[in-house]
């Protein structure tokens, strides 16, 4: 067995359980810390300092998020009040673990700081859920401003005339302390104390804080000249699953080659709700990061990547189904299916990047797949959040398939994705929200217990989207545990066991 010490970027089963599953039932023992923190409270610096020192020593490997490592977690990575010389000393805990163990092979991630575009402060300082959308503006406002833009320099000075200067010096110097520990992180690489660096974007934009703060990170490792070692692109909560992958195929001695299957002819293209570059880009990086590299013969592939994707305007999948000529006339889901079951058939495995909506998967996919009782067939599939995170998974479950083949492991995790991605994320959720909740005293935001009266109608609601759109395997399939874990509605937490 080969030891992977793994520190994740927060408690969410996306960042934890998520790479937890993906690494059992093979060569991999991935060692996990008992404690993190929970949501805006932060994983405890002194038990994050013990597990490494304790773990590393004789680990052929370290996943770590320098998220955590850092700051405690992802959201307290925005809501800190850490000074700089704090997060510095911090970060030398990596020499020491690399002095204690000079031959562990030390992957990385750190996150480009996310500015959404919306007045909400559930991950974000309170005042966000007032100046949130007009901080955004007035970042996309600034660089448009440094390209010549007279109105939009007029725009940014009116912008910081309305927001309160105390809220915006506080987002403001968080940012410059990311943007700082970024760039430190960077002199890691280059000394070889950090083998290999991501560096994402959490819910990226073209124009804006995120895009500036990434061109600032980009200069400096061209000029260190390790754009073969960092890697910047857009994602957060896959990265777990990815350098995992990246760690097993560098073990493993091996590079598998990935043929991209489009359902629309212009989806390479598109740029993805909260991405920043076409897709067609963001499938290499994405594979590049998981130690994998794009094949442009299907017949000399280890396996499909199927790509779900239209070639213009993607939208939300709550509002499926509904005629839409980007979605039924501009994509081939029909061929494009056919082809996967071809191949399949033929012997080649097929995982799906089910990113042709946001937030969930595509039922009119998931139809096909039930009616051709092709679910359980497939090397991988993931529907959820952005197309980022879904395209790591997905790739993440296609490499697995490679190693372990058709096992429970791989059963369960692929009967979890439909249960949640297209069940909870495009159906569930939403139901719940507008017919349970009020009734309940609840909202989005406030959904009660981890495993209270929410997750119980969740739970009854899954079953019956289970009988209603996975007809072929529901009887083999069985819901055993529910739960809210930032009790909210935007993630849950499922245990899902297939017989």
């Amino acid at each position: 067995m080969h030891k992977i010490v793994f520190l994740p970027l927060d408690e969410r089963p996306c960042n934890l359980k998520f790479p937890m599953m993906l690494s059992r039932g093979g060569t991999l023992e991935l060692v996990v810390p008992e404690r993190l923190g929970d949501k805006r409270t932060p994983a405890a610096w002194e038990d994050i300092r013990e597990f490494l020192a304790r773990e590393c020593s004789d680990a052929e490997g370290l996943i770590i998020s320098l998220d955590m490592l850092l700051y405690g977690g992802l959201i307290p990575s925005r809501l800190h009040s850490l000074t700089r010389e704090e997060l510095m000393e911090r970060l030398t805990l990596l020499r020491q673990l690399r002095e204690d163990n000079p031959d562990m092979l030390v992957y990385g991630f750190n996150c480009i700081m996310r500015c959404p575009k919306t007045n909400v402060n559930d991950e974000e300082p309170e005042y966000y859920g007032v100046w949130g959308e007009r901080i955004h503006r007035l970042g996309a406002a600034r660089q448009r401003a440094l390209h010549g833009d007279m109105a939009a320099r007029d725009e940014a000075d009116a912008l910081e005339e309305e927001i309160p200067p105390d809220e915006l010096g506080d987002y403001l110097f968080r940012r410059e302390m990311n943007l700082k520990l970024n760039m430190a992180v960077l002199d890691y690489v280059e000394d070889g104390c950090i083998d290999f660096l991501c560096i994402p974007q959490d819910d990226a934009s073209p124009m804006g804080w995120t895009a500036m703060d990434q061109a600032k990170v980009r200069l400096i490792v061209r000029e260190k000249s390790l754009q073969n070692r960092v890697l910047i692109y857009p994602g957060a909560d896959e990265l777990g699953m990815t350098l995992l992958t990246r760690m097993r195929n560098a073990i493993e001695n091996r590079t598998p080659a990935v043929f991209v299957q489009y359902a629309a002819v212009g989806a390479q293209s598109l740029v993805p709700l909260y991405e920043d570059r076409p897709l067609g880009e963001t499938v290499k990086y994405q594979l590049l990061a998981a130690g994998c590299r794009e094949e442009l013969d299907p017949d000399d592939a280890d396996f499909i990547l199927g790509v779900t994707a239209p070639a213009q305007n993607m939208t939300n999948a709550a509002v499926q189904p509904r005629l839409n000529p980007d979605y039924d006339v501009g994509r081939g889901l029909t061929p494009f299916f056919a082809e996967l079951c071809r191949r399949m058939d033929a012997g080649t495995p097929v995982s799906i990047c089910d990113n042709a909506y946001l937030n969930g998967g595509d039922l009119e996919l998931l139809d096909m797949l039930d009616a051709s009782e092709r679910l359980m067939d497939l090397a991988g599939y993931a529907g959820w959040n952005t197309s980022s995170n879904t395209m790591g998974t997905a790739i993440a479950q296609g490499v697995r398939y490679l190693y372990e083949g058709d096992d429970q492991i791989h059963r369960d995790f692929l009967a979890l994705r439909y249960l949640e991605d297209c069940g909870y994320g495009t159906i569930v959720r939403w139901d719940t929200v507008r017919e349970d909740l009020p009734k309940l005293g609840l909202d989005y935001f406030d959904a009660g217990e981890r495993q209270g009266r929410a997750a119980r109608c969740v739970e009854n609601r899954l079953n019956s989207f289970l009988e209603s759109y996975m007809s072929s395997e529901c009887r083999r399939i069985k819901i055993v545990s529910v739960a809210l874990p930032w009790r909210r509605m935007f993630e849950v937490d499922l245990d899902i066991a297939y017989e």
